[in-house]
């Protein structure tokens, strides 16, 4: 046991009354937390470590608090320190989205119905007044860039190693720039920011939890559904997610937050997508080099594939498109130790 887990031990015994008391690791992600699992006569709760100087657990303690009051089914905050980057959380179990769907066969398992569970949850998210005591931070034109920008930087050049020409440097640049435009020109509502399989907990009664929200903003009304339809750990087939865009879209328009065509919004979905992807790929290339986490470079290709297969669709990218099918492509497939590849 480490230092910090021996002082959340003693601090989450302190809460329950316990005199004795162990905690078992339930999970790290993709930041410095950690998760544990405290268990007291058949009662379990969640302690999450999430040390000061490497996390500040301020927005997670804000909006978990708001959104809860909202209806969205978040962990119950039973106890916090911000101080020492302690919280005592409601138990939502092991049972992640992600499992529990088969994309091969949709109409032979629960994923129609969960999906449906999920996107009637993101239109409560999005639903959700401003918090007048924690203002959410804008997903403005920096903020896009700085995650588009994760791209060349890390997968690029630190994992890929390519050199891009002054040319290249200025194609994405300008691509870069249209996709900003895009998530600007959209409606902009609460964004949970990572709302996938793997961050919607399965509860007993067959409902979502959801977790992972504290890097909320206020952002594009397609970001969340690109993340939950074209998600980077798991692939659908293309007209599975039309048909559930298209789903979402009626929800939306039907309770009068959307005032647009199909069209308008599918277009919206798919060039939020490309910006999603692009943070993303760079994100997992630097979880590899930055911080020791490799299994993530197993998620580059997937994520590429939708890069490929997105930007083919839209002309005014197709200089894009031919950058990641001559260049970026084949440096993955020679120079990414991983199983899967992509498609050109």
């Amino acid at each position: 046991m480490d230092l910090r887990q021996d002082k959340l031990t003693k601090w989450v015994a302190e809460i329950l009354d316990a005199t004795e008391l162990s905690l078992t690791m339930v999970s790290g992600d993709a930041s410095f937390r950690r998760y544990f699992r405290a268990s007291i006569d058949g009662k379990t709760w969640i302690a999450m470590d999430a040390p000061p100087e490497k996390e500040d657990s301020t927005s997670f303690v804000a909006i978990a608090k708001y959104w809860l009051s909202q209806g969205v089914q978040v962990p119950v905050i039973h106890r916090y320190d911000l101080e020492l980057g302690f919280l005592l959380l409601s138990d939502f179990g092991d049972r992640m989205l992600l499992p529990a769907l088969c994309p091969e066969s949709p109409k032979k398992t629960m994923g129609e119905y969960y999906y449906h569970i999920a996107m009637q949850a993101l239109v409560e998210i999005q639903k959700i007044v401003p918090d007048p005591n924690y203002v959410l931070p804008l997903y403005d034109n920096a903020l896009l860039q700085r995650e588009m920008a994760l791209f060349p930087d890390w997968l690029l050049t630190k994992k890929l190693g390519l050199n891009l020409s002054e040319q290249e440097q200025a194609l994405l640049t300008q691509s870069f720039n249209l996709l900003a435009e895009n998530a600007l020109a959209q409606p902009q509502v609460s964004v949970h920011r990572d709302y996938h399989a793997r961050n919607l907990m399965v509860l007993k009664d067959d409902t979502l939890g959801v977790i992972d929200f504290q890097d909320a903003v206020l952002g594009p009304v397609t970001y969340d559904l690109v993340s939950l339809l074209r998600d980077c750990y798991i692939v659908w087939p293309d007209e599975q997610v039309e048909q559930w865009c298209l789903f979402f879209y009626e929800k939306l328009k039907g309770q009068g937050l959307l005032n647009c065509e199909p069209s308008q919004f599918k277009t919206w979905f798919d060039l939020m997508g490309l910006q999603r992807h692009l943070k993303a790929a760079g994100i997992f290339a630097r979880l590899s080099l930055r911080d020791g986490k490799h299994g993530y470079l197993e998620d580059i290709p997937r994520t590429v594939d939708y890069l490929v297969r997105v930007s083919k669709k839209y002309p005014a990218l197709k200089e894009f498109y031919a950058l990641l099918v001559n260049k970026v492509v084949p440096a993955l497939k020679t120079k990414l130790n991983t199983s899967k590849e992509v498609s050109a």
